[in-house]
């Protein structure tokens, strides 16, 4: 079912895609770093949910909180002819790597779990 569903997902963003205006390249920074918060967040949410701790408002507040906020810094930055920008996006990339890994040795885990299992049953 998952693989239906990216799959689907896959499909419509690329027909979205062709589809799409061309984003001027003015506001090309706004949709970068919002794209960049979207992914933290969705990559917080899922480790969150693999740790059992997962809260749909605060997914919700912390992907659009993030987002705007980010955006805003990016608009004072124009303003100031300061790169602020770049603060947000170490930020939220350092978090999507430490999200990131966090997911990893979860699977790792998982999978030397079931491996050791396997080893178990066929001395067995």
């Amino acid at each position: 079912m998952i693989y239906l569903a990216i799959i689907l997902g896959c499909l419509i963003g690329a027909i979205v895609g062709i589809n799409a205006p061309i984003i001027s390249y003015t506001y090309s920074t706004f949709l970068a770093i919002g794209v960049i918060a979207a992914l933290d967040s969705v990559l917080g949410g899922v480790s969150s949910v693999l740790n059992k701790n997962f809260d749909f408002k605060i997914f919700i507040s912390g992907f659009f909180c993030n987002s705007i906020l980010a955006m805003l810094l990016t608009y004072l930055g124009q303003r100031l002819n300061v790169d602020i920008y770049l603060a947000a996006i170490f930020v939220f990339v350092s978090r999507m790597f430490l999200n990131l890994t966090i997911i990893r040795k979860y699977y790792i885990e998982l999978w030397s779990e079931k491996l050791s299992k396997l080893k178990k049953n066929k001395e067995n």
